[in-house]
């Protein structure tokens, strides 16, 4: 891609912003990254699938700085403590200083996890997001969360800490495996599913060219999403209002995730089964019309997204762990749910009897 083909959105909180880069050869285009260390330490942070193939590429633009890597297994069962722990070792083991930088190399996973290791060393150093999957560059790598897993659920210990800046390569996707692709495009439709219907209207018309990884296709629906995110996240940096409505889908998906020990499901599947739950509850509750999920519904199988429940548990274990979502307050269960197609809102003490309702009916032999 040329440069001219790079798209450059702006995160703006306040007087802090950063820049989020979208296009092809980023990862080699040091003269535009560069510039965001401010130190002479940087330790990279990867996973054993990645690095063999960008962590050299990577490398040409850290010449002349004292740095190091530091490579976990893959998956999302390594987003631990324990791993953070080591990441923080190697930063000791590199001598970093306050003004060295993390460099994620990767995906959500090592996103999360080296951002909330910075957050953590010497309480906050400067880190930078490359992701290599399009889960990542259309969510996790912009925004700031961080965090890691713990056995009684997904992300219930991290930290807000924003990156200097995304750099989003979509050259790192043509060696991404089909269903991981699969999986970031649920994120993609989230975006639109929430407050753009007509994003959502420009997805179900260009379906099939983001199935076949259509570069100018894919760089302007990453855009669009990144820049919808980017919005909300300026108006609600630490989710006390408008943010959590990014999580469309995720209580019902993070529940499926822990029940599966994260093996069962991609996190982005899982948010594609949690969204059309969403979208036939807030069906059940008469909020929102059965045309909107069936829209929803085919969309999601379009992108070759799963659409059933796994019998991981039973409704009443999946509730219970849903009791555990971060957005829950004072006991209650607080959902995002929608009146349609771009029109998504919380709704507070939730009707529990009726999120039973709706996974008992999708984990039916012959549920919907």
């Amino acid at each position: 891609m040329s440069e001219m083909d790079v798209q450059t959105i702006e995160v703006a909180l306040g007087e802090r912003r950063y820049p989020v880069w979208i296009g092809g050869g980023l990862i080699r285009d040091a003269a535009r990254w560069r510039a965001r260390l401010r130190g002479r330490h940087a330790l990279v942070v990867s996973n054993t699938t990645v690095a063999p193939l960008y962590l050299d590429r990577l490398a040409q633009g850290l010449d002349g700085l004292h740095w190091s890597s530091f490579l976990l297994e893959d998956g999302e069962a390594h987003k631990s403590f324990a791993n953070v722990g080591r990441v923080l070792e190697a930063l000791a083991a590199l001598g970093a200083t306050r003004d060295a930088c993390v460099i994620a190399l990767g995906g959500g996973v090592i996103g999360d996890l080296a951002g909330f290791a910075a957050a953590c060393w010497m309480r906050g150093i400067d880190f930078i997001q490359v992701p290599t999957t399009l889960l990542a560059m259309v969510d996790s790598s912009v925004g700031g969360k961080t965090g890691v897993n713990l056995p009684a659920g997904k992300n219930l210990a991290g930290a807000f800490h924003q990156p200097r800046a995304v750099v989003a390569d979509i050259d790192a996707l043509a060696t991404l495996p089909d269903r991981e692709y699969r999986a970031g495009l649920a994120e993609v439709v989230k975006g639109a599913a929430i407050g753009d219907a007509d994003f959502f209207a420009w997805l179900e018309a260009n379906a099939d060219a983001l199935a076949a990884r259509e570069g100018a296709v894919l760089v302007e629906a990453i855009a669009r999403k990144v820049r919808y995110k980017a919005g909300v996240v300026a108006r609600d940096e630490t989710e006390h209002g408008e943010r959590a409505l990014l999580n469309l889908g995720h209580t019902f998906g993070h529940a499926l995730e822990t029940a599966g020990r994260y093996t069962v499901l991609l996190h982005g599947e899982a948010v594609a089964i949690g969204m059309l739950l969403a979208a036939r509850l807030s069906e059940r509750l008469g909020m929102a019309a059965a045309a909107d999920t069936a829209r929803l519904h085919r969309l999601l199988e379009r992108m070759g997204l799963p659409t059933a429940v796994p019998a991981v548990a039973g409704p009443e274990q999946l509730l219970a762990l849903m009791r555990l979502d971060k957005k829950n307050t004072a006991g209650t269960l607080r959902l995002i749910l929608w009146r349609g197609i771009g029109q998504a809102e919380i709704v507070g003490d939730a009707d529990e009897a009726a999120v039973l309702s709706t996974l008992a009916e999708a984990l039916a032999p012959n549920g919907r």
